[in-house]
């Protein structure tokens, strides 16, 4: 088989194959079509490596709540009406892994079509990646608990049609952070910064070369999050991290610099590296006129002989411009930022399970 993009595939998937069929069988049934949520196809990242598990040609199509009850029959019909084979791939999927959850191609001439066309209302695809209410307001405490790589999939891939107008509306107001939260993110990625900047070559000045590697790795990966942060772009699972970082603007500065700071073999080439992004990073928060300038030149630690670019001074300059009543209450107590600020770990953040106990941080003690 030769490579189609995923997202090229599910538009004609769903115009050439899944629409015909609702045309003919559920004339008048209001839907929208999209592929959205998870997946590297979503993103535009997938290659023809992204075939082997997890790939087909698929769609989502999303029913108001009043047509909810067709959504199975719809399913149904495709089963016994799709072909088995669309432009070359295989339609059905092989019955998930219990290894490793995955499914794949599976080639196949007669029967039934397992396919992947989700048919759902828009309510419950939202709660079950998001563990939200449709229908409820976006607190604080929603938008810190959401995952951005959740934000990133719901709000990229591509909406093929939507003869009910909510899918688009959703998109559109999860689009971007509040800006009061958003001011709360990089006062949180700033603080990041301001709590290891000065451990990295202080490891190293000590002997411990690989423990300031690694440190410096980390402040790396958390300039990379205020790139994203500053641009207003979700940063999405990790696998993805790198490529989708070197779709920002800034990454055409940024990204030598942290190459040099990561491959960097003793702790002063790693801190000459990661202080020239740091000077850059200060450069484009002024750009950003969200506070007063600030210094965009490292300076020592105190009396030690270490460049730093001070980094809470920024946490502080951000944090003293929010004015939203609740986010200012959250900010008041450490700045420890959204659940991708505080964790990576992927079961938490990948499983929407745990973000009603999450949400606790967030709320009134």
């Amino acid at each position: 088989m030769l490579f189609l993009p995923g997202l090229e595939l599910s538009r004609r998937f769903y115009w050439e194959a899944v629409r015909p069929l609702l045309d003919e069988h559920f004339p008048s049934l209001p839907h929208a079509a999209a592929l959205i949520g998870p997946g590297s196809d979503v993103l535009g990242f997938d290659t023809a490596m992204s075939m082997d598990h997890d790939w087909f040609p698929r769609a989502q199509l999303f029913l108001r709540d009043e047509e909810a009850a067709s959504g199975e029959p719809v399913m149904e019909m495709l089963r016994r009406h799709l072909p088995h084979v669309f432009l070359g791939f295989p339609v059905d999927a092989s019955p998930v892994s219990e290894e490793d959850g995955t499914a794949s191609m599976l080639p196949k001439a007669d029967g039934p079509v397992n396919h992947r066309v989700l048919a759902v209302t828009l309510r419950d695809y939202i709660r079950r990646a998001l563990d939200w209410n449709l229908d409820g307001s976006l607190e604080a405490a929603d938008w810190l608990t959401f995952p951005s790589q959740e934000l990133r999939s719901l709000t990229a891939g591509a909406v093929h049609h939507d003869g009910v107008g909510a899918l688009t509306a959703l998109r559109q107001r999860l689009a971007w952070y509040p800006r009061d939260v958003w001011l709360y993110l990089l006062a949180s990625g700033w603080q990041r910064l301001a709590e290891e900047e000065h451990l990295m070559p202080r490891a190293g000045y000590a002997g411990d070369e690989l423990g300031s590697s690694l440190i410096g790795s980390r402040l790396a990966r958390d300039i990379m999050s205020l790139g994203f942060l500053m641009e207003r772009q979700y940063a999405p699972y990790p696998k993805w991290l790198g490529t989708a970082f070197m779709q920002l603007r800034c990454a055409a500065g940024l990204a030598p610099l942290l190459w040099d700071a990561v491959r960097a073999e003793t702790w002063q080439a790693r801190e000459a590296a990661l202080c020239a992004a740091y000077e850059a990073l200060a450069h484009m928060h002024n750009a950003l006129a969200l506070t007063s300038p600030l210094p965009e030149q490292v300076s020592s630690f105190f009396d030690r002989p270490f460049q730093v670019i001070h980094a809470g001074d920024f946490a502080e300059a951000l944090r003293s411009k929010i004015s939203d009543p609740v986010v200012q209450r959250i900010a008041a107590r450490d700045l420890v930022g959204s659940i991708d600020q505080f964790s990576d770990n992927t079961k938490l953040r990948g499983n929407p399970h745990w973000r009603s106990r999450i949400r606790r941080l967030y709320e009134e003690e």
